[in-house]
């Protein structure tokens, strides 16, 4: 047995979410004949109070289409100095959209409304026109923390304020909601458009969906096409995030109390700095004295234990799915006797 924490996009599909997906009805949905495909695009735009959505093969792609219709060449983005939409996309915001970006610290990557407005540039022709405000619920970056809808609210009024659109890249989001019990039809009211990714927490195989305004919605499946990611009988697909979000929100409390059991283990060890608080299924620490992370994972898997470099000297675990009491049991051991 292997205790693999290095990501929940780790995850395989139950025995029931693979049954549903073989008895899924389909069609090519570029032609728009895919009626699973329309089942779950209707299912998340009714859940997030939208009027739209479109169904695409990762969140990396719903996250760069919306950056791309709710901006224009030359405009400029607001978000958090680790934001996966600037950090882990590939260039993505200049090379797709040819916008620029504005980074802010943040708090573990939660950003503010009051550090956002100072950032929003004049109309000015020396500086790029400021356009969206992105977000990311949960922080992958800083340890899986995450906003309440108070904490938006006030981020809201600046985007109205100054007529900014707003991203949500909801990776987790599902994460988030399960803590803060806020509605998903409150994000509907306050986004123009969400990312929800179908295959971390939710456990589905492949997927995320792009919530949206019924206006966008022609811009947004023009570009899916623009980005290769029409894809034909995608209902099998979108069968197991049908099933993910019917069977899989309401267990994401277990991934996040393993993580917490995680989180009171490396508190007590003593080659073990700092653990970042835990708040929903990411636990990320650093390491004492110099010890080099990446030595520290190659380590830790010979021992059965799969972590992800994080830093010089942080690491990162995430639970998930297929990461049962067992798992966790033996994830302790080999922890214990790593960091004692």
């Amino acid at each position: 047995m292997i205790a693999d924490l290095r990501s929940d996009t780790l995850t395989k599909p139950t025995p029931e979410m693979r049954e549903y997906m073989m008895d899924a009805a389909v069609g090519d949905d570029v032609f728009g004949e895919d009626p699973s495909v329309k089942a779950l695009e209707k299912k998340c735009a009714d859940l997030f109070g939208k009027e739209s959505a479109l169904f695409c093969p990762s969140g990396t792609m719903t996250n760069q289409i919306a950056m791309n219709i709710l901006t224009r060449p030359y405009d400029e983005v607001i978000c958090y100095e680790g934001a996966h939409i600037y950090k882990y996309e590939g260039g993505g915001l200049s090379g797709n959209s040819g916008v620029s970006s504005r980074l802010l610290a943040g708090d573990r990557g939660r950003i503010h409304a009051e550090d956002i407005e100072a950032c929003i540039n004049p109309d000015n022709p020396h500086y790029p026109r400021t356009s969206v405000i992105a977000l990311e619920n949960t922080v992958n970056k800083g340890g899986g923390c995450f906003y309440t809808m108070d904490e938006i609210q006030p981020i809201k009024q600046v985007a109205e304020k100054h007529r900014l659109n707003m991203h949500l890249d909801g990776a987790r989001l599902f994460n988030a909601l399960e803590e803060t019990k806020d509605l998903p039809g409150e994000y509907g009211r306050v986004f123009n458009t969400i990312s929800i990714c179908l295959s971390k927490g939710l456990g589905a195989p492949v997927g995320s969906v792009l919530v949206m305004d019924k206006e966008l919605e022609h811009a947004a499946r023009r570009m899916r096409k623009v980005y290769g990611g029409g894809m034909r009988q995608a209902g099998f697909l979108a069968a197991a995030g049908i099933y993910a979000l019917d069977h899989h929100v309401g267990r994401l409390k277990e991934d996040h109390q393993r993580a917490k059991s995680l989180e009171e283990i490396l508190q007590g060890l003593s080659r073990v700095e700092k653990v970042l608080p835990v708040d929903t299924n990411i636990v990320i620490f650093s390491l004492a004295g110099k010890s080099d992370s990446g030595k520290v994972v190659a380590e830790l898997e010979k021992n059965g234990l799969l972590a992800v470099a994080f830093g010089p000297q942080e690491i990162r675990l995430v639970t998930h799915l297929d990461f049962t009491d067992d798992h966790l049991n033996m994830a302790v051991k080999i922890l214990k006797n790593y960091f004692k």
